[in-house]
């Protein structure tokens, strides 16, 4: 399948705005108040059962609101075949609910029926490279859709690759000709904790791959003898990612745009806050280029 043929049969795109991810505290909320947002986005596993109230809520909200489904534990770098049960209920979730933008991570998170807490990181060899493409290639064959994947954070690295780990996302996503969902916070976390200049990074991106970026809080943690950010997505979005964020909509126009918060969840008008600052981050570069 050519990459025009896939994002020929992409969802209709979504709104450049700020979105929220829609949690379950808030969903009562959102049902009976109707708030002034964009889009949302949920976790794909959260709705992997075939029944239930959520199924109800979300049926609901997607009659008013676009969608994007983003997944945790589809585990496209491991070294065991994609699980074809897991797949299997994506597609019937892109069915049900016909998303603007689906996604998932470059990692690895299972192997031999096992399931990590966490989402691993791929060595950057030729290697992975091939592995990531070929897998991204089945998933977007089976969806018939564009897919996009997400860089992710991280606290180690292996000692050797073929690729800087900027080099090697923008590979993977030209060889599959999947699209990115650029994660600013996570750029920023791995330039802290593994020495880089995120703008680096940043410029390296394919920019017209790029269809949303996330935005979330870190942790920092302060006891150790070098610097560690942690990806908790448990406060605000900091000064620092901000300012990474305006530059990468200055390089890569205006994207749709979500706030993530996923521990420590705030109240609606906290994530709402977070939002309406991204949003005057887009308003600023189309004022600029207006």
């Amino acid at each position: 399948m050519s990459n025009e043929e896939i994002i020929a049969m992409s969802a209709s795109p979504m709104p450049a705005a700020a979105g929220i991810g829609l949690r379950a505290p808030h969903v009562s909320r959102v049902l009976r108040e109707r708030p002034r947002v964009p889009w949302f986005e949920v976790h794909s596993e959260n709705l992997f059962a075939a029944g239930g109230s959520l199924h109800g809520a979300m049926e609901r909200i997607r009659a008013d609101y676009p969608l994007s489904l983003h997944g945790v534990g589809l585990s496209l770098g491991s070294a065991d075949a994609l699980d074809s049960l897991h797949l299997k209920r994506l597609v019937e979730l892109v069915e049900r609910y016909q998303p603007a933008l689906v996604s998932e991570h470059l990692c690895w998170g299972a192997v031999g029926g096992r399931h990590s807490n966490d989402l691993l990181p791929l060595p950057f060899t030729e290697e992975a490279v091939a592995l990531l493409a070929s897998r991204i290639s089945q998933v977007q064959d089976t969806l018939g859709r564009e897919f996009l994947v997400e860089n992710i954070s991280t606290y180690l690295r292996f000692q050797d690759g073929d690729y800087t780990e900027w080099d090697f996302v923008a590979e993977v996503v030209r060889r599959s000709g999947c699209g990115l969902l650029c994660d600013v916070n996570n750029i920023y976390v791995n330039s802290v904790n593994h020495g880089f200049d995120p703008r680096t990074y940043l410029h390296s991106l394919p920019r017209d791959r790029v269809r949303e970026i996330h935005l979330a809080g870190f942790t920092r943690k302060d006891e150790f003898a070098v610097p560690l950010l942690i990806d908790t997505h448990s406060r605000p979005v900091d000064a620092a990612v901000w300012d990474l964020y305006a530059e990468a909509i200055a390089y890569f126009g205006p994207v749709p745009t979500l706030i993530e918060w996923d521990q420590d969840i705030p109240e609606l008008e906290v994530l709402l806050a977070e939002a309406a600052h991204a949003e005057e981050v887009l308003d600023a570069y189309r004022a600029c280029t207006a």
